[in-house]
């Protein structure tokens, strides 16, 4: 019997975690901590603009925000200036180290799956995506 997609997602998701989270560890981040310097590297945001924008990485779990916030802060990593949260001259060094580390996984994570296979799976779930939250 073939597997829904839901499970698939699920088992792709907990696969991700713990791959991005141990590959990341050589750089000295977490998987969440990554996606926020990520974020920031696009310019400083408003605390709400960013709880918004990683939301989905989040899981609306504060607590986990507020540590993974305090680490970044308390490394240099970001800061805080006019009520925005930018990444430092620290925090986009150490985001161009990770940077090459999860494009090498990423490679890793799509062997075998060309380009248009890819976008053609991207665009599926975005729609999916956004059939589901419609629904809620």
């Amino acid at each position: 019997m073939k597997k829904p997609i839901g499970y698939w997602l699920k088992r792709l998701d907990a696969a991700l975690e713990v791959h991005l989270d141990r590959t990341l560890a050589v750089a000295g981040l977490s998987r969440r901590q990554w996606q926020t310097l990520n974020t920031l590297a696009d310019g400083p945001l408003r605390p709400d603009a960013l709880d918004e924008r990683l939301r989905p990485f989040w899981g609306g779990d504060v607590q986990l925000r507020e540590r993974e916030l305090a680490a970044l802060i308390r490394h240099g990593l970001v800061g805080m200036l006019d009520g925005n949260i930018l990444l430092s001259e620290d925090g986009h060094r150490k985001r161009q180290e990770a940077l090459r580390i999860v494009e090498e996984a990423r490679r890793d994570l799509t062997a075998g799956i060309g380009h248009d296979e890819y976008a053609i799976a991207l665009g599926v779930l975005e729609r999916m995506c956004a059939n589901a939250e419609r629904l809620v």
